[in-house]
């Protein structure tokens, strides 16, 4: 299993046109065959900054998520905003066990 971190910094005004693309992304990118979880969070503490959290099968299913038309279509959407993923980051893991 792969868990992506990734974090994106989006300038004043520029959240609202970008949630439909959000919203479609994490609808689309939830339903991939190789998709464990997808989520963007808002910081509490920096409104501007969004966090992305995802669960990947294997790098295979990473790598298919990458090709396919909805991301294509979220970069196309988000190319006009002041929206950057400042950073990406991948980590090889196990299925996990609880915390409690």
């Amino acid at each position: 299993m792969l868990i992506v971190l990734a974090k994106a910094q989006v300038g004043e005004g520029a959240l609202e046109p970008a949630l439909a693309a959000i919203e479609a992304m994490v609808a689309a990118s939830n339903a991939e065959e190789g998709c464990i979880a997808y989520a963007f969070t808002q910081d509490v503490l920096q409104p501007g900054i969004l966090h992305i959290v995802e669960k990947w099968k294997d790098e295979a299913a990473l790598a298919a998520h990458f090709a396919t038309p909805h991301m294509a279509a979220f970069g196309a959407a988000i190319s006009g905003l002041d929206f950057k993923v400042i950073e990406a980051l991948k980590f090889p893991t196990d299925d996990g066990s609880p915390v409690m």
